[in-house]
């Protein structure tokens, strides 16, 4: 069960500038927590077991460093791959990632495929934005979607924790979590046609939402 109705508010990382001490610490700490979490482990195998899609192209969305890109670029050698952020192309980026730049929400990035991949990025949305982000959705065949589970446990993990990560970090979580999702929201948030499409939702004990849909 939610602990209380979903709270999104700005995270303080999102106003840092990219290479501010404090932000260069907190990306290090998202990356120990995503692999704590095994929020990537799961992408790419539940990305797996839909490979024909998957070769009509796969699409990150709120890419961020690009790790997670790059590791799907490398399991479908044969696929396209492209990565959505507001910020620029990261310098690190995999080579046949292709790096699109703009807002999804100003409509800068009119994109479609054959997998749409969002890992920890939902949760920043809201309301209308996140209506937006539903029509997008509809240009592609398979959905896989990985968020903060908002519930009591996640919050316990976060603070467990608070010695290993810096202020930033320890800030954002638990917005994350209070902006993340509970069972059944999926549907009347993202809007998808539901005579279309078939759902598999669950959620883990390290604190994770999973999601994947595909089109009947």
């Amino acid at each position: 069960m939610p602990i209380s109705p979903r709270v999104v508010k700005p995270e303080i990382l999102d106003h840092l500038a990219a290479d501010d001490p404090e932000a260069v610490r907190s990306r290090a700490d998202l990356r120990r927590i995503n692999f704590l979490m095994g929020n990537e482990r799961w992408v790419c195998r539940t990305v797996r077991g839909f490979a024909e899609a998957a070769a009509r192209g796969i699409v990150e969305l709120g890419a961020g460093d690009g790790v997670l890109a790059g590791k799907l670029a490398e399991i479908f050698p044969g696929a396209p791959v492209t990565a959505c952020d507001l910020a620029p192309r990261p310098a690190t980026l995999h080579p046949r990632v292709r790096w699109r730049q703009g807002d999804l929400l100003a409509g800068d990035l009119d994109a479609g495929g054959g997998v749409l991949v969002a890992n920890l990025f939902l949760h920043h949305f809201e309301g209308e934005a996140l209506r937006i982000l539903g029509r997008l959705c509809a240009g592609f065949e398979v959905l896989v979607f990985n968020e903060p589970d908002r519930a009591l446990v996640p919050h316990v993990l976060g603070f467990l924790m608070w010695p290993w990560v810096n202020l930033v970090t320890r800030h954002d979580m638990h917005v994350s979590i209070r902006g993340g999702f509970a069972e059944g929201e999926w549907l009347p948030l993202l809007g998808p046609e539901p005579e279309r499409w078939r759902f598999r939702e669950t959620s883990t004990w390290r604190g994770a939402r999973h999601v994947v849909a595909w089109r009947v």
